[in-house]
């Protein structure tokens, strides 16, 4: 899999500092989707992968996979369940090829049979033989249609084999994506999974659709103009192939010229791609440090390198053309001399130079189509590696579907001894033990980084505990089936997530067979109510992408409203109210109160002012829990929980 343009090398090219990255937001559903924001900036550029070509798309070096005779192997097995009808298509493309390579030879007995007939017609001996003629034209004709009928029969079958085996993949992917575990989605970039699904997969639907039948086309042209040509002269044959050493070597060596720019030019526009894609996604806070002059310049550098190689590249692509048509030429001039000695003798007739002629103009054609078709291969055999190197990823697969053996009113969850590190060698969370009774308010606090949102992915199954066990209803959550364990979960997050749709789907979104009337207390009760009737169309407004149209507090109230209609045992609440002003955090708060009574609550804060009510608090620093208690008993010990509450009211006087 080809790697991105590494920053520190973009940073040394174009000696300056790129601008500021655009945060990744973070997919929130209830009960079954993720946890906190992953690394933005290069996390989130997503580079162009496919190689440009000037005329001549053989020039373009494609992208080289790790391990092609792997990756072709892989991209046939998936093509299984078509593996006849790839036969088929390769038998109709060989017979549409035979008939297509006949016509030259055919024809050029009518040429002759013309050319004997006004020969003869000067000696006084006879004329053209008409009749003759028109039977070697229907002839003609006849081939060329049947080949044509062969290969649009071929086309559409393969574009059906094309179309169902990218349809398969892209349905394949996204369910993968729905097995895979949370951990994966935070070390791969979200652009580098966007990129397997549509480049990847549409590179090489492109290459399966073109590559097979033109590669079948192309080997059976080369050998059937070579086998007709030395069945109507060898010496001709001979002459007429030198054309095709000499077009390999021109080629071979624009092909060693050009590469270099190629990559160039391949490099220049990742960077550029990164660029804007900073740009526009940072351009308030460019404006805001007035660096557009320093973002211009760094993109100006890149453009001009950019321009250079790819003037360069097309440059010599473009020679191509003009310097095969000149060996083309240079093919066609010795056909002819040889020829025209050889009809002086006697040895062939005029309807063979003929045939001869054409046949050194087409031969060309499918030995560059054969080039063109091996970097084709490259670039889907690459493609297909990084597809299937995904769909071989290791999946989140629960070891049994066992459900709960408990009750629907008593919930009891146990923290035994749990420890966990992302790194086993560096753990976060060290010998954790506490009990949480039905009901109870579980806070977790902590400075940045001290390990919080971890808790939670434990709790969630995102992650499995490294020693200890974590223990609902006394039922050890790893022998439980994951969708069993997080349908009992509703979830808030600090970054929320609404799709494109109605307001009332969105908080439908917590349980789909929710009442309209449901949905509307549950907004109440969320204190959302109040501002949906405000707007446009109330609950039947639709958000746009990304719930633009709306601000950052009433999107956080909608998620929330979500999680009071899921009505679940089991919530947490992850900075629910960090969107919203004082009052409204106050209205949240006490419609929070309600929600939590008899549910047993884990709420993330930074605002120690809301969870001073909580039943038990756990104080993080540095991924060990230094404190436990309540909030009258941690103020006593006037430690680590004393000192945050404290500065944060200082701060706020």
């Amino acid at each position: 899999m080809k790697k991105d343009v590494e920053k520190a090398k973009v940073n040394k090219e174009l000696e300056a500092e790129t601008a500021p990255d655009a945060e990744m937001p973070v997919v929130q559903t209830v009960a079954e989707i993720s946890e906190e924001p992953r690394e933005a900036g290069s996390e989130t550029r997503r580079r162009k992968q496919r190689r440009m070509g000037g005329p001549s798309g053989a020039l373009a070096p494609g992208e080289k996979p790790k391990n092609f005779r792997k990756a072709v192997k892989d991209t046939l097995r998936y093509m299984g369940a078509y593996r006849f009808a790839v036969l088929a298509v390769a038998v109709i493309a060989a017979f549409a090829t035979i008939f297509e390579t006949l016509g030259p030879k055919v024809m050029g007995k009518a040429t002759t049979l013309i050319a004997e007939g006004v020969m003869n017609k000067i000696h006084g001996t006879g004329g053209i033989d008409f009749p003759a003629v028109g039977r070697v034209l229907m002839m003609t004709a006849i081939l060329y249609a049947v080949g044509a009928f062969a290969q649009y029969v071929q086309a559409l079958i393969m574009t059906n084999i094309t179309q169902r085996t990218v349809y398969n993949m892209r349905r394949d992917i996204s369910e993968k994506i729905d097995r895979m575990p949370i951990g994966y989605f935070e070390k791969v970039p979200t652009g580098e999974i966007l990129s397997r699904i549509t480049n990847d997969v549409d590179t090489l639907g492109q290459a399966l659709s073109q590559s097979i039948s033109n590669f079948i086309w192309a080997i059976i042209s080369i050998v059937g103009i070579v086998v007709v040509m030395l069945t109507i002269n060898i010496t001709m044959t001979l002459v007429a192939l030198l054309v095709i050493p000499l077009s390999a070597v021109v080629m071979g060596i624009l092909i060693k010229i050009s590469q270099k720019h190629f990559a160039a030019q391949q490099e220049y526009l990742g960077i550029i791609d990164g660029q804007i894609e900073e740009n526009f996604s940072g351009h308030l806070v460019i404006k805001a440090f007035n660096r557009e002059g320093r973002v211009t310049d760094e993109f100006n550098i890149s453009n001009e390198k950019l321009y250079e190689s790819a003037w360069k590249s097309q440059f010599l692509s473009g020679l191509m053309r003009p310097l095969m048509r000149i060996v083309s030429n240079l093919g066609y001039a010795a056909v002819v001399v040889v020829g025209g000695g050889l009809c002086v003798k006697g040895a062939i007739g005029v309807g063979d130079i003929q045939a001869f002629v054409q046949y050194v103009k087409n031969i060309g054609h499918p030995i560059q189509e054969t080039a063109t078709v091996m970097n084709q291969l490259q670039s889907m055999a690459a493609a297909a590696e990084r597809v299937f190197e995904f769909l071989e990823e290791d999946e989140e697969i629960d070891t049994t579907q066992q459900n709960y053996a408990r009750g629907d009113d008593e919930v009891e969850v146990e923290f035994d001894h749990v420890s966990f590190g992302y790194d086993k060698d560096h753990p976060i969370i060290r010998d954790f033990s506490a009990k949480v009774w039905q009901g109870q308010k579980i806070a977790i606090v902590g400075p940045t980084g001290a390990g919080k949102t971890t808790m939670v992915k434990l709790l969630m199954r995102f992650y499995d505990v490294d020693e200890g066990a974590i223990r609902i209803d006394g039922c050890d959550i790893r022998e439980m089936s994951r969708q069993e364990h997080r349908e009992r979960f509703a979830m808030v997050l600090q970054d929320t997530w609404l799709f494109s749709g109605t307001i009332r789907d969105n908080i439908r979104y917590g349980r789909e067979d929710a009442t309209d009337e449901e949905v509307i207390e549950a907004a109440k009760a969320a204190k959302a109510h109040h501002f949906i009737t405000t707007l446009p169309g109330g609950y039947d407004m639709v958000l746009s992408e990304d719930a633009t149209n709306i601000s950052e507090g009433q999107r956080q109230l909608l998620t929330i409203a979500r999680a009071v209609l899921a009505d679940k045992k089991l919530l947490i609440l992850d900075e629910a109210t960090s969107s919203v002003d004082t009052r409204t955090e106050e209205e949240i708060q006490r419609a929070m109160d309600a929600l939590t009574e008899n549910r047993t609550s884990f709420i993330i804060a930074h605002r120690l002012s809301t969870i001073r009510n909580a039943n038990y608090i756990l104080v993080m620093q540095d991924g060990d829990i230094v404190e436990q208690g309540n909030h009258e008993e941690l103020m006593a010990k006037s430690g680590a929980y004393a000192e945050l509450y404290n500065s944060q009211f200082e701060q706020a006087s």
